[in-house]
């Protein structure tokens, strides 16, 4: 289980992939956040990780000021009666806090199960920033670049119009 930026970063860089990366303080919410966003280019996400009621896990991300509702993403994805998932499932499966989720937390998942859902509308930026196994700091990549590190790390996504 990866546990820090460098780590990660040193990912992306062998499969290629080219990122800018931003140090800020510690945030654990969109809108704190949103505070230290500026001057970083593309779009800024919001990363939800759900369970449902078949204890399935997901892994949804969208766009940070995307109004979300559990039971119209759950019926979109086909899962029944979601809700987040506790801090210590985050912390068993993606090797996450609450705060710092993000999509590069796939590279920790290994062989349990996570569908991951990226929101289309959030796909169609050719740059987009994550958290990079940290809250402090924010990575920006490109869109397709997103893909490819989750191909490369087994977890292929599902893109939705959510």
């Amino acid at each position: 289980m990866l546990q820090t930026q460098e780590e990660l970063l040193n990912i992306l860089d062998e499969i290629g992939i080219s990122y800018t990366n931003h140090e800020h303080p510690a945030v654990f919410t969109v809108e704190e956040a949103a505070q230290h966003s500026e001057g970083i280019e593309g779009a800024h996400s919001k990363n939800l990780f759900f369970k449902d009621k078949k204890k399935r896990l997901f892994l949804v991300v969208t766009l940070a000021d995307k109004p979300i509702r559990i039971k119209d993403v759950g019926k979109l994805i086909g899962a029944n009666n979601m809700s987040f998932g506790k801090p210590d499932l985050l912390m068993e499966v993606l090797g996450m806090i609450p705060g710092a989720v993000t999509p590069f937390a796939a590279v920790n998942i290994g062989d349990r199960e996570v569908k991951i859902v990226l929101d289309e509308e959030l796909m169609e930026n050719d740059l987009l920033n994550f958290h990079p196994l940290t809250n402090t700091a924010t990575t920006t990549i490109g869109s397709k670049d997103l893909v490819k590190f989750l191909e490369h790390v087994g977890q292929a996504p599902e893109i939705i119009r959510l």
